[in-house]
């Protein structure tokens, strides 16, 4: 929210009050905080103390490298929750040094000085290095009073300081711009689309390019002014008496995921077969049980791997959603087909939303039971969007928690092994009364961490851990444990396609390990070029799904060419497993995105700092879609001789390149000095990785030396290999007498059948862009 009326100004109806200076710093080691008293105007003189207004804002730290702040007003304000969880390290107390002229607390390479004298100032520090400040006229209270059409409100709001060139990215999966310098953010999760600045997943979260972040502690709406409302600042704000925030060292942006993960929770691992080609049944398509079988039986006649079959909203009877019953009308034999779709190979998911309606005999029962969100009356919140009469369930109450989900248990009994989470945006706030008394502008967001979690954790407690896996579409700081997320409904045009990947990467700077989107768009059905484009794009994220509203995705319904394209990317993505497994371990542990924006992976390189209509697809995989009719792209190379995957020609980089791409093609860039593991097998992702894996080797700079590691599968040990390049030979070598693998080096190829030792001499004949 902007306060301000240009720079001097305030606007009507507003009062604002600042820090002003430091009366007085006072530590209390055992809890580890340092707490600054701070007038909100100069202090001359005893009396200047009376009748005066007083902020406090105490530092404190739970992990190395992580700064808490609390500013606050009044203290004694009701706190009814919720709040978002957070991961202290047990027992860990920072460092607290006062003087006469500073308060410093530091904490793992990060500090924080406030200065005692002079106007109000506090600096966070990396080494030697100035982040951000807090200067004069940024940290206050805002008061509005009641009056005519509006209601009276208290706001507590901080600015930080930005530097010349820097960059902002992050606070969710938006769909504007990438760099959000510029921009008015509201974290509100709305069901808006894609094409506007609403968000189904707002995290309140960002990053800059100097390599520190900032996340607001507050699940409510809290509105960032990204050097919209001060050109040099970024200002955050909240309702209420006080603001809770935490600023992340890095010195890298990945340095920040990760110790933001760790404070609010890393990505789960997700099992290995969730990597292969989704379909679904599309929205209101028409479907049933033969169709569904023509849908799988094409993909296999046409040698188009498939992994997962997608049962969307119509399973379901209409006007009934959601009461978990399949619709006898056209699934007679639920269990059966189940059945026939895992003898088929596949694995199954269902689509399911929080909402009951009226007509499902769920309703009573959960009515009854006082399972749905109850009006402040007591009444039972229901309204007719989406569906007649529903009401909404209460995870708030674990009662309903544990009803909802022995109605999940049923439909995995029956053969359903992953839930599509739909919904969990529109939550109400208006008169509404929440079964453990949350506040409703807290829980607005929150809801999307209770349902996603609830549904993630009954299929973890059924399938096992690294075995579970939701598609969710709503989201909140948090919600990257409960795995994997979408990029909700954007249009069957090629402008929606790039705004889709905008949202992937703002998400990715927020703290997701994984994410998709509807391959050919959600709403109308693309034209064949299209959805040509959206397949090498979607196949060449971490998750991929066909998936549309009113009409199917099956590449035949396209042309012949959309067959080829789906097979080819379909088997290229599942031969890249070995490595794709390896960046989704990273995501779990150290919470480092499986798509990574440009600057993400290459933070000191300023002319990708804008790139957004590309990524990185784990560390040594340049992907640039084509959103163009023509086949024309532009991106961006980073430093260093890189190597087309696809042909095997290279390009230059520390450059901008303009390139045209046929339907079969896009620009897919291997990074110079890297080792990439690609798989032996192409017709599903989940099989032993290390068996027959070929070590191809791009650019290996003499005196390379590195371990390179498949991970094992299905609980078998990791396979490492050594590779290493001395002048003209590179060599390779493995422990592991369990398979077999091979080393390739441009043109050169060597194959060993067990433990062993493989040397490759390169020679003048090999292509330039291959040594």
């Amino acid at each position: 929210m902007k306060f301000t009326d240009g720079y001097w100004l305030t606007r009507p109806g507003l009062k604002p009050i600042y820090a002003i200076e430091v009366d007085d710093i006072r530590a209390d080691p055992d809890a580890g905080t340092m707490t600054v008293y701070a007038p909100t105007k100069p202090i001359r003189q005893r009396g200047d103390t009376l009748n005066l207004a007083m902020l406090t804002v105490t530092f404190s730290s739970p992990a190395p490298g992580v700064i808490k702040v609390r500013a606050e007003h009044h203290a004694g304000a009701v706190h009814r929750g919720p709040d978002f969880e957070k991961f202290a390290q047990e027992s860990f107390r920072p460092t607290i040094e006062i003087d006469d002229e500073f308060g410093v607390l530091t904490t793992g390479d990060l500090r924080v000085r406030v200065a005692r004298k002079g106007p109000w100032r506090f600096d966070f520090e990396h080494g030697e290095t100035l982040l951000t400040s807090s200067l004069p006229r940024s940290i206050g209270h805002v008061t509005r009073e009641e009056a005519l059409g509006q209601s009276a409100a208290t706001w507590m709001h901080q600015q930080l300081s930005l530097d010349a060139g820097e960059r902002v990215y992050g606070l969710g999966e938006r769909f504007g711009a990438f760099v959000k310098n510029g921009q008015v953010v509201d974290t509100w999760n709305a069901d808006g689309g894609t094409s506007s600045e609403q968000a189904y997943k707002n995290i309140p979260l960002y990053i800059t390019s100097r390599g520190y972040g900032v996340f607001v502690d507050d699940p409510a709406n809290v509105s960032f002014e990204v050097a919209s409302e001060v050109n040099s600042r970024v200002q955050f704000s909240v309702e209420g008496e006080s603001l809770e925030y935490y600023v992340i060292g890095g010195p890298a942006p990945k340095d920040v995921l990760r110790r933001y993960t760790a404070l609010t929770g890393r990505p789960a691992k997700v099992p290995a077969w969730s990597f292969g080609l989704w379909l679904t049944t599309s929205f209101t398509a028409s479907y049933d049980e033969r169709s569904v079988n023509e849908f799988v039986d094409g993909m296999a006649e046409r040698d188009i791997p498939l992994s997962v079959f997608h049962y969307d909203c119509f399973w379901m009877r209409e006007f009934q959603w959601t009461d978990f019953e399949w619709d006898a009308r056209f699934f007679p034999d639920p269990e059966g087909q189940l059945s026939r779709l895992h003898d088929k190979g596949l694995h199954v998911s269902a689509w399911i939303n929080p909402y009951i309606a009226q007509r499902s005999a769920l309703f009573g029962e959960a009515a009854e039971a006082g399972y749905l969100l109850k009006r402040t009356d007591g009444s039972i919140w229901q309204w007719d969007l989406w569906q007649a009469g529903m009401g909404l369930v209460d995870f708030t109450n674990p009662a309903a928690v544990e009803w909802y989900i022995g109605k999940l248990e049923a439909l995995m009994d029956q053969g359903i092994d992953a839930f599509k989470t739909d919904f969990g945006e529109r939550v109400p706030v208006d008169d509404v009364a929440w079964h453990d008394g949350s506040d409703p502008r807290r829980m607005h967001n929150y809801y999307a961490k209770l349902y996603n979690g609830a549904v993630f954790r009954a299929l973890e407690r059924r399938r096992g851990r690294g075995e579970a896996i939701v598609f969710a579409r709503s989201a909140t700081a948090g919600c990257q444990q409960y795995p994997v997320h979408w990029g909700g409904d954007s249009d069957s045009s090629f402008a929606s396609m790039a705004e889709s990947l905008r949202g992937g990467l703002s998400l990715a700077m927020s703290g997701f390990g994984y994410w998709s989107h509807d391959i050919g768009g959600f709403e109308g059905t693309p034209d064949p070029a299209l959805f040509k484009r959206w397949l090498a794009f979607g196949l060449l994220s971490s998750h991929s799904r066909l998936h549309g509203s009113d009409s199917v995705r099956v590449p035949w319904a396209f042309d012949d060419e959309s067959v080829d394209i789906a097979r080819e990317f379909t088997k290229l993505k599942m031969r890249l497993m070995p490595y794709l497994a390896q960046a989704a371990r990273q995501a779990h542990t150290e919470g480092t995105p499986m798509m990574r924006p440009m600057v993400l992976e290459f933070p000191d390189d300023r002319g990708g700092y804008d790139a957004d209509c590309q990524y990185m697809l784990g560390d040594s995989l340049l992907v640039a879609p084509v959103f163009t009719a023509d086949g024309s792209v532009e991106y961006y190379l980073p430093q260093g001789q890189w190597t087309a995957l696809l042909d095997g020609s290279s390009r230059d980089g520390y450059r901008w390149q303009v390139e045209k791409h046929g339907f079969d093609s896009l620009p897919l860039l291997v990074r110079p000095g890297t080792v990439l593991p690609f798989g032996a097998r192409d017709e599903r992702p989940d099989y032993d990785w290390a068996d027959g894996v070929t070590l191809r080797c791009f650019e290996l700079p003499d005196g390379y030396d590195e371990l390179v590691v498949v991970p094992g599968h299905d609980g078998a040990a990791d396979t490492t290999f050594r590779v290493r390049r001395d002048g003209n030979a590179i060599t390779a070598s493995s422990d592991d007498a369990r398979a077999s693998w091979s080393l390739q080096a441009g043109d050169a190829l060597a194959h060993a059948d067990a433990a062993g030792e493989l040397t490759i001499s390169l020679d003048d004949t090999l292509q330039e862009g291959h040594r």
